[in-house]
């Protein structure tokens, strides 16, 4: 069986697997695909209330098919991880197979209704491929129930080890699909994710990827999401893994212009515009990246919808780091002395005390610095920020110096 870190490289994209809902091809299509767009265009737009009130409705419409029991499974999981603050992409920037950063446990009431729904799903889609086992979308039902939840394992409940079997199975259904039926793109997103994450392992563990039963291939498996992205039915969710493959492989232009184009299609959904702003400091952009989070910053503030935990800090670390970028420094530590007075996750806190570090170095306080990367390292080690910590390290090493991004 694969180790925990090397599972950790199939399942660390989870937030661009199984979300893609089919809708059936029998009498009322139109109807169901109205209550399914609606659905996920509120949960899209952070109206989480609204879409899982008609998720809800759908499964009393549908007590029977495996789509709508999916559906709300997957509204109730993108719930889950916004009200734990683990919405962002910064959770699967990390190593790609390493630990990424510690969230709390689920709140029981949502985490029963999903386990409810998502074992309805997988019986009613394991019966229709029972029923006939060529049934193209009785087995992407499955595949995609099955990698729903290979992923909520993964992201919320912590345990990689145990999503792999649901992995596995998500795998080889949705290869299936596309063995039998090449046109459909949307199988491509659950294929591709996994594919490209197996071709980051070293090379033991893609050969034990391999036997177990997964595919590799970096390229292969982006030219899949890339198709999936063209697909109407996981067009969303295979923009959101782009954005995070185009990071990874350092195309921060493009992973800004997929992100872009997401926010254009959810004006409501602010995080995107966090999103945004990150993305333009990766990309070499720290002035847009200061605008971007500047206008997000007063929408948080006007904003009356529920915020994920410390979302404020957050905003506000954010921008403290672009104006670090900048040689910005009063209005950077403005920003951040400001974020550790808005009660920041674990990690952010860390963040933020590294970008406090670089401040300190800039200003030639070389005390100060590493008395600030010390405290960063020991918070990011406590919440398991890899990325954080080696940044730290870093520069307890060697002094920070001011490198215009460019």
């Amino acid at each position: 069986m694969l180790t925990r870190r090397a599972l950790r490289g199939g399942l660390v994209l989870a937030l661009v697997v199984a979300i893609p809902v089919r809708i059936p091809a029998q009498a009322g299509k139109q109807a169901r695909a109205d209550v399914t767009g609606e659905a996920y265009n509120a949960a899209y737009n952070l109206n989480y209330e609204e879409a899982l009130r008609q998720a809800r409705q759908d499964v009393v419409a549908r007590p029977d098919d495996p789509v709508a029991h999916r559906m709300l499974a997957t509204i109730l999981w993108m719930h889950i991880l916004f009200i734990r603050g683990g919405a962002t992409l910064d959770h699967y920037l990390g190593g790609l197979t390493s630990s990424t950063i510690t969230l709390p446990p689920p709140p029981p009431g949502p985490d029963a209704e999903f386990r409810e729904h998502l074992q309805r799903a997988i019986t009613l889609a394991e019966a229709a491929v029972k029923r006939d086992s060529k049934d193209v979308d009785a087995r992407y039902d499955l595949g995609a129930a099955y990698g729903l939840q290979a992923s909520y394992i993964a992201t919320v409940e912590g345990n990689v080890r145990q999503a792999f079997g649901s992995a596995r199975r998500a795998y080889s259904s949705h290869e299936w699909v596309l063995d039998h039926a090449p046109d459909r793109r949307d199988a491509g997103l659950v294929v591709g994710t996994y594919r490209y994450a197996v071709a980051a392992l070293s090379m033991p563990k893609r050969l034990i990827a391999y036997l177990a039963g997964f595919g590799g291939g970096k390229e292969r498996g982006l030219e899949l999401v890339e198709a999936a992205a063209t697909h109407p039915l996981t067009r969303t969710d295979a923009g959101v893994g782009l954005a995070l493959m185009y990071s990874r492989e350092g195309r921060h232009a493009d992973a800004l212009a997929v992100l872009r184009r997401l926010f254009s299609e959810y004006p409501q959904n602010r995080l995107l515009q966090l999103e945004i702003g990150s993305a333009a400091w990766r990309a070499g952009l720290p002035a847009e990246a200061e605008a971007e989070l500047t206008a997000g910053l007063a929408w948080h503030d006007r904003d009356p919808r529920p915020k994920t935990p410390g979302e404020r800090a957050l905003w506000i670390y954010k921008r403290g780091m672009t104006r670090v970028s900048l040689n910005h420094l009063d209005d950077a530590v403005a920003d951040l002395q400001l974020a550790l007075n808005e009660s920041p996750v674990g990690w952010v806190e860390g963040r933020i005390h590294l970008e406090l570090g670089k401040v300190a170095d800039l200003r030639l306080q070389r005390s100060a610095a590493l008395t600030e990367y010390l405290v960063a390292t020991e918070l990011c080690r406590t919440h398991r920020d890899p990325w954080c910590m080696e940044d730290a390290g870093r520069w307890r090493q060697k002094p920070f110096t001011f490198r215009p991004i460019s």
